[in-house]
């Protein structure tokens, strides 16, 4: 327990405080004279810059139940009213006036203009010159992190370097190109990871703080937007000066290269390792990486109290859940078997009359399914869960179920939202798993799909997916790069599903167009007399819009209106 001490410090301290308020002297008496001119006030400035990390990942994100992944081909959400946010994505009725997610640009931006007034405080901050160093250190890694939501959502922004704008300023910064962006972060995160410690080098009482394997893993996701489709020669506009904005105005291989030695660098430095234990079971170490604070997978993450806010926002209604995002028949025909082999492959042993059977151990930990195990509170132990039409509350089409599937990705089976327990969890804001997926894909677009093999096979050991004769898991031999490219796409589906990654994935892979326009699939499951089970697949009730500009966000009008030297993105 005592590993958590500083992110339980985060938490108490920043609770004190508004989440924008933290200056304000109509909601407080602390002034920027008062803050920082205590030490203990100054720390609780930089964690305050520190709770707003996992902005993106929260799953009650909009209208306390709504996130990007409700508008993929990976979950259907609860709710159809035209009012909420993520039915605005996921219709694509956004708009630059109809863009009712500001926190895509104003929370970064709110949290880059914090950085940068701690920086201009720190030098007169009563504190050691080491502790200035490790904060400064630490802000400028959270700066980066805030523009790096930027970058991947809206393409260039404007930088503001170390200013720090007054609210009289007129601010009519015109937009970076996407390529000083880059650079500028790169270089930030280049410097920074050289003043910061490993992850082993901290004292337990300071779990939980920024280091040097997160600073070049933040760099390692950056590049691989960068090379991907759709900042690499991607740009949709005739416009010369936009297309430097929004991307690579030309592809480059170079960028591919770029992302993998990044993500090597993160591989190298031994500092980290996939959470491996199918020893209790296969693939348990999947499972259980999500229900543990402290744990060799997590580079970048945001740790939480005990709780069971998962298990409220994705359990089923008979374990009190309120199953906001459902997964969808496309992510299930995703996962593998349990040899590794694609469900459409007809030696895989797939059978569509027992389609739950020898699935890839993931599929187990991430969806639950019908008669599905899982812990009913009543009877204080696990029970099945019912998903077939007409079953009661759990089934499909019952009280808003529109897939015949339920959650269970980052969820302790043993615990449920109507129970009294909780579980010891973080966010994995960034993971190793991402890092190996990062340079398979880097690497294998490079030219070197044999180089992709190595990264893929450690995930699916500790999946708990068979080695088979060959030891290539499941793997074709000898794959191109075309081949090897959607079968990494599918291992990041699957690896990564629910964990803020496949919104942004296809939209730089610029196959949005073609996964999440249209109606997602679902399971249709009857129950007869006999008790057996017939399977049918059929499509969702709503459809997905994704429009061609709705690759990069636009830029919310209001914040257009104030600065007109910031132009607006292609289509918008």
């Amino acid at each position: 327990m005592k590993k958590i001490f500083l992110l339980g410090c985060i938490v108490g301290l920043t609770s004190c405080f508004s989440s924008d308020d933290f200056l304000d002297p109509k909601t407080t008496a602390l002034t920027e004279e008062t803050v920082f001119s205590d030490s203990t006030r100054s720390v609780a400035f930089l964690y305050r810059i520190y709770s707003d990390v996992g902005f993106s990942f929260v799953k009650g994100r909009w209208d306390s139940h709504g996130n990007t992944e409700e508008a993929t081909d990976d979950a259907e959400y609860r709710y159809s009213g035209t009012g909420q946010k993520a039915v605005i994505l996921y219709s694509g009725t956004v708009s630059p006036t109809n863009f009712p997610f500001f926190e895509f640009w104003s929370t970064p931006y709110t949290n880059i203009r914090r950085v940068n007034l701690l920086l201009e405080k720190l030098p007169t901050i009563p504190v050691s010159a080491p502790l200035k160093a490790q904060m400064k250190a630490e802000a400028r890694f959270l700066r980066a992190w805030y523009y790096h939501w930027l970058l991947i959502s809206f393409g260039g922004v404007p930088l503001v370097g170390d200013k720090v704008y007054d609210i009289t300023d007129f601010i009519n910064l015109p937009r970076n190109s996407f390529a000083e962006c880059v650079t500028y972060l790169t270089t930030e995160l280049d410097e920074v990871a050289a003043q910061l410690p490993k992850s082993s080098a901290y004292p337990e009482q300071e779990y939980g703080k920024i280091t040097k394997g997160a600073c070049l893993a933040l760099k390692s996701r950056i590049l691989l937007h960068a090379a991907s489709p759709l900042f690499n020669g991607g740009a949709e506009t005739q416009n010369a000066d936009l297309a430097k904005i929004v991307s690579n105005p030309t592809y480059d291989v170079a960028h591919w290269q770029k992302a993998a030695d990044a993500a090597l660098a993160v591989m190298n430095s031994g500092d980290y390792a996939l959470y491996k234990d199918n020893t209790t079971a296969p693939g348990y170490g999947f499972y259980q990486v999500f229900l543990n604070r402290v744990n060799p997978e997590y580079i970048f993450f945001q740790n939480r109290p005990a709780n069971r806010d998962l298990e409220g926002f994705y359990n089923m209604p008979t374990r009190g859940g309120a199953y906001n995002a459902m997964p969808t028949q496309n992510l299930v025909d995703a996962f593998p078997m349990k040899n590794g082999k694609a469900i459409t492959d007809p030696t895989s042993g797939y059978d569509p009359a027992n389609p739950y059977k020898n699935r890839d151990p993931r599929f187990d930990y991430s969806i639950v399914y019908n008669e599905s195990q899982y812990y009913l509170a009543s009877a204080n132990a696990l029970r099945p869960v019912y998903t077939y039409e007409g079953a009661a509350s759990d089934g499909f089409t019952q009280a808003g179920q529109t897939t015949g599937y339920y959650s269970r990705k980052m969820c302790d089976v043993n615990i449920s939202s109507n129970s009294s327990f909780n579980s010891n969890r973080g966010w994995p804001l960034i993971r190793y798993a991402e890092i190996l997926l990062n340079y398979a894909e880097a690497i294998n677009e490079t030219g070197r799909p044999d180089l992709a093999y190595a990264p893929l096979i450690a995930l699916r050991d500790r999946a708990g997916i068979t080695a088979g004769s060959d030891n290539l898991y499941g793997l074709k031999a000898g794959m191109t790069k075309e081949e090897m490219r959607e079968i990494i796409r599918t291992e990041r589906r699957v690896e990564l599903a629910f964990e803020d990654q496949r919104w942004n994935d296809i939209r730089r892979w610029k196959i949005a167009m073609d996964v999440s326009n249209g109606y997602n699939k679902r399971m249709r499951i009857v129950r007869s007399s006999n008790g057996t089970y017939t399977y049918q697949v059929t499509e969702s009730i709503r459809r997905h819009n994704f429009r061609p500009e709705m690759y990069l966000l636009p830029i919310p009008d209001s914040e257009v209106r104030k600065a007109p030297a910031m132009l607006q993105n292609p289509g918008w």
